[in-house]
């Protein structure tokens, strides 16, 4: 098996640096959360093989997460927590979980199991470097968009809003998703920012007729990427 991309999102640094040390030790790379939303955010961004997630965290704590990153990806989740109940860990596999594993742990079970679950998923995603479809052409590395052969000028966070949006096509994503996979975090900014960028975005993709650019509007839910079709007009403000 490759070597494994792995993100430990643990409150209690001696548990989060233990498990590093001893996923690190079976040749993975380890990456480190202290909390929800940073663990969404890295989950995001270095797109890892498996998530070892806490339960008791403060704040988002690692149910809340896990409903999180459900509705984003499929990544295989192996659950701490320090409740040895069997209610526990029906929970933890209803809610998307893969594996449950309860304090303490011994290292060589941790490591089995994790390698598992990573063996189970295939060893791993990339994430893609370009997108293209019948309208659109994206390469990620180098930042530049194309419509319909027309090359986009966008700035770096209509870029990152696209990015997000062409990395689940067909799939609609609500305000409070994008707030936290585009600009970092759900309460950093008005939900509201989110519909200006979607317009700007919209003007960019189509100057001439920017309610037909392929961003769909699901009404009282989001927003998806409609992959490679092109949409009927619609009334100004639909946004």
């Amino acid at each position: 098996m490759s070597r494994a991309r792995i993100l430990v999102a643990d409150d209690d640094a001696l548990t989060r640096e233990l498990v590093a040390t001893v996923l690190a030790g079976a040749g993975n790379e380890v990456l480190q959360a202290t909390d929800g939303p940073s663990a969404l955010r890295e989950l995001y961004s270095s797109r890892p093989d498996l998530l070892v997630l806490d339960v008791e965290m403060p704040g988002m704590d690692g149910w809340a997460t896990l409903e999180r990153v459900r509705d984003l990806s499929d990544v295989p989740v192996l659950m701490l927590t320090a409740r040895a109940s069997e209610f526990e860990r029906v929970r933890g596999l209803r809610a998307g979980a893969d594996d449950y594993l309860v304090k303490p742990f011994g290292n060589q079970e941790l490591a089995a199991r994790v390698h598992a679950l990573l063996r189970r998923g295939g060893g791993g995603t990339t994430r893609p470097e370009k997108y293209e479809d019948a309208l659109m052409c994206v390469d990620f590395a180098q930042r530049s968009v194309s419509c319909e052969g027309r090359e986009v000028a966008l700035t770096p966070l209509e870029f990152a809003l696209l990015r997000t949006l062409l990395e689940h096509p067909n799939q609609v994503l609500n305000r409070e998703q994008l707030l936290e996979l585009v600009w970092g975090d759900e309460y950093a900014v008005s939900p509201a920012e989110v519909k200006v960028y979607i317009g700007y975005l919209r003007r960019k993709l189509d100057p001439e007729l920017p309610s037909r650019a392929p961003i769909e509007t699901v009404r009282g839910f989001g927003y998806r990427y409609r992959s490679g079709a092109r949409r009927p007009a619609q009334r100004a403000g639909a946004a």
